[in-house]
């Protein structure tokens, strides 16, 4: 069984016991979300897709930890004026842990 969902204007494939790396959280490592954007959902070939959402479909998920990814470089650059920029940037992420999906 598997999910297809939409979080944070990105799309998951879930699983059951899934890890999935997801932009930052404002959650506690152990707190459980429900995420009711559900896209299409397959149990067994029996596969029901949403318009633009399954009804009453969702997925639990456990957030185990907050981490940053590597960091990124962005230079500017104009030539002939004297301009130069150089900035830092590190995306926060955090991962979450399928716990269950719920189809009704």
């Amino acid at each position: 069984m598997y999910a297809l969902i939409e979080y944070k204007g990105k799309q998951y494939k879930a699983e059951k016991d899934a890890v999935l790396t997801v932009d930052k959280l404002n959650a506690a490592e152990g707190d459980i979300i429900a995420i009711e954007n559900v896209l299409l959902v397959s149990n067994d070939g029996n596969i029901q897709v949403g318009t633009p959402y399954v009804t009453g479909a969702s997925v639990k998920a456990v957030v185990e930890k907050s981490f940053r990814g590597k960091k990124i470089i962005v230079l500017k650059y104009k030539s002939k004026k004297d301009y130069r920029r150089t900035i830092g940037h590190r995306q926060g992420y955090t991962k979450i842990r399928v716990e269950d999906i719920i189809v009704a």
